[in-house]
């Protein structure tokens, strides 16, 4: 799992879900997300767990309560990753062993994530923050902080989210759309990990 990369698959359906994830990985993203309000999110992010668990972290996006937390871990997924920064879904996700990733926009918002356990920080919306406003951010943050930022990243602006100090991305619509093909999202992911490969070279992790 070496880029830092998660795809966001808002949209997508159980029957599909094994497919794309399987084209993903082919394509070099072994992260991805099911965001809570698609079709049948749970049953989605079960079967890839079972299909392809063991090739990539698999986990769910949107995720508001901690009964969300307790339902995805039952799928035996590894990844929560919200919109919002609630102290009490990080607690639980914790708890649950999960990999924590709340959404952030302000650095109130930033620590306070960080206090509460937090693995990694989102950066939500992106496109609102601008690459400014997470070098400033960044700036302030302890430097082992993993910073991602969501919204209004892709394969063109790559390079200046980086320089800012971003860790990694969270990609939706310039991957996936409800109703896109396999091997479509395959070429995405390719292009987009060339990209980002161009961008972190020795920084992959």
């Amino acid at each position: 799992m070496s880029r830092n990369i998660i795809a966001i698959l808002r949209g997508v359906t159980p029957d599909e879900a094994v497919g794309i994830a399987r084209s993903l990985i082919a394509g070099g993203i072994t992260k991805i997300e099911v965001p809570l309000n698609s079709p049948d999110p749970f049953n989605s992010i079960a079967q890839m767990v079972d299909a392809v668990g063991d090739q990539a972290l698999i986990g769910a996006g949107t995720v508001l309560t901690p009964e969300q937390v307790s339902q995805l871990a039952e799928t035996g997924a590894k990844l929560a990753v919200s919109p919002n920064m609630d102290s009490d879904v990080i607690a639980a996700t914790k708890a649950a062993g999960l990999l924590s990733f709340p959404g952030v926009m302000t650095p109130t918002e930033c620590f306070a994530a960080l206090k509460a356990g937090a693995d990694g920080l989102k950066l939500f919306p992106g496109s609102l923050i601008g690459a400014a406003g997470v070098s400033a951010i960044r700036a302030v943050l302890p430097p082992e902080t993993q910073v991602l930022a969501v919204g209004g990243v892709g394969v063109a602006n790559m390079d200046e989210w980086a320089k800012a100090g971003v860790n990694g991305f969270g990609i939706g619509t310039s991957l996936y759309r409800p109703g896109d093909d396999a091997a479509t999202v395959g070429t995405r992911a390719e292009a987009l990990s060339a990209a980002y490969d161009k961008v972190y070279g020795d920084a992959l992790d």
